[in-house]
Order: structure tokens, then sequence, then C-alpha cells
């Protein structure tokens, strides 16, 4: 497993790996992509087991499934620095033909599922999960999901199920950074408290700063995997994290960048990642 100091660095080169895919592709969920990307990379280079792009359906690796489907560049620029991808295929996002879509589909190597109809996500991860309990499988399942995308109902059955069938082998994330396409999640459909709903469930919840790599990478050594209850972490984040003119504005749910945002996008992530070079 990399050291704190070393996922922050490659979050950092994700990041700007990002921006620049989006940038070249006219589209892409920008904001919430940024506000996701610390969990991601923690998760892909720190936390799951069993992920090789040399062997990508090793029936013993975790299974992640990306529920936000809209943010799948985030995931796209992860699963290039894992090996997934090369960079001549990731480089194709928004031209003709490419094998890469606007959401995950599992023609691209290391997807699970076709997802991005928002509240499907968790109900897929539940059956991912139990399949593993009813084959005595020792793989995890992580789900990763927006805060605006609580507002569906199809969430709360699968939570209720997860529950039921005691599916410790379950983690579900929420990336909560308050915005969503229309505002801010409360005033569009309010979810707070969000910790003590899920525990109502029967869920076991954390909350962390997803904006910190350590305190990710704590949270998750935390997790008990024989404790009969699933796991759901609230991952507080900024919307546009790292690029300072999109922090915390919605207009950046997607976004396009025009030439001048883009130079200056990437001379702030540059100058982010030469600090952790230095260090």
């Amino acid at each position: 497993m990399m050291r704190s100091k070393e996922l922050e660095q490659q979050a950092a080169k994700n990041r700007k790996r990002l921006v620049e895919i989006v940038y070249n592709a006219h589209a892409g969920h920008i904001g919430g992509d940024l506000s996701c990307l610390n969990v991601m990379t923690v998760l892909y280079f720190g936390v799951m087991r069993n992920i090789d792009s040399a062997d990508p359906k090793n029936p013993d690796r975790d299974r992640f499934v990306l529920s936000k489907g809209h943010c799948v560049e985030a995931l796209y620029v992860t699963l290039e620095a894992k090996g997934f991808l090369n960079p001549e295929v990731t480089d194709t996002l928004g031209k003709f033909g490419s094998v890469l879509s606007g959401h995950p589909t599992i023609e691209v190597p290391g997807i699970e599922v076709n997802s991005g109809a928002l509240g499907h996500g968790l109900s897929i991860g539940t059956g991912m999960a139990l399949a593993a309990k009813m084959d005595k499988k020792d793989y995890h399942t992580f789900v990763l999901m927006g805060d605006g995308e609580q507002g569906e109902g199809s969430i709360y059955e699968a939570a209720m199920a997860a529950n039921k069938y005691h599916l410790d082998n379950l983690v579900a994330i929420i990336d909560r950074n308050h915005l969503q396409i229309s505002g801010n999640t409360e005033d569009v459909m309010p979810i707070d408290s969000i910790s003590e709903r899920w525990g109502a469930f029967g869920w076991d919840v954390k909350e962390m700063n997803g904006d910190d790599i350590a305190e990710i990478v704590k949270t998750f050594e935390k997790i008990d995997y024989h404790s009969n209850k699933p796991h759901l972490i609230v991952s507080h984040t900024t919307k546009g994290k790292g690029v300072s003119f999109m922090e915390n504005e919605a207009k950046w749910h997607h976004g396009v960048l025009n030439g001048e945002q883009f130079a200056e996008a990437e001379r702030e992530l540059t100058e982010s990642i030469n600090k952790f070079e230095k260090e």
C-alpha cells in the first residue's frame, strides 16, 4: 500500500490528467470528478485488493461501482494510472468512435458495470456483496454515490436489503460536496442528517474529510469487515477540489473550460504536483 504522501502525489497527478482530458473532450462533469478523485485514488492505490490490469477478471478482486456514473472521467484517469487504459485511449474521450462514453460501460477494461442511472449503484453493489457471501468469497464491494443522488428511493431499498443480509463486505461512500446540478442539496432535496438516517437503517456509519488523503486512509483502515453490518462513509468534500475558481461553484457540476481557464487550472495543478515532489 502507498503511504499517504505517495497517495497525495498520485491524486495530484490524477487531478491534472483529469483536467486535461475533460478540456480536450470539451465535456465532462468536472466539479464532481474533482471532489471524488481523492477517494478513488485511495481505493485503487491503497485499499482495494487484487486489482491488476494483467488479470482484470480475477475472481478474488475487490469490486468498485461508480454509482454517480456521470463522474466517469475521474474513473478513467484512475484506471489509466493503474494500467488498465493506455493514455492514447484515454485521449479519445469525446471523439467519434471512442470506447469511452460519458458514463461507465463494461467495454472499458477495469469497469465492472454500466452505471449512471442514479440510484442504481447501491442495488448492484448489494447484489455483488450478497453473491460473495453466498459463494464464500472474500472480496469486498465499494460503491461511490453522489449526495444529490440520495433523493432516489431505490437507494433505501438497497440499504434495507444490505442490513437484512448482514453485508459487512459492502462499503458505500457518499461524496458529500453539497452541490448538485440544480444547486445546494439542502435546497433541492434536504438529506441531513445523513449519519442518523443510515444508522437507523442498521449501517455502520463513519464520517471523514474527503479532501484529506491521510484521513481517508485512516477511515478505511478502521472498517471492521466482520461486524455483520454494511458500512457507509460520508466523505465531506469540495466540489471542484484543487482548482481555485471551480471550488464550491455549482456551475462546474458540468463545465467546459476555455483556453484561459485551462491554462490557469494547469498552472495550479502543476504547482501542487511540484510541491509534493519537493517534499
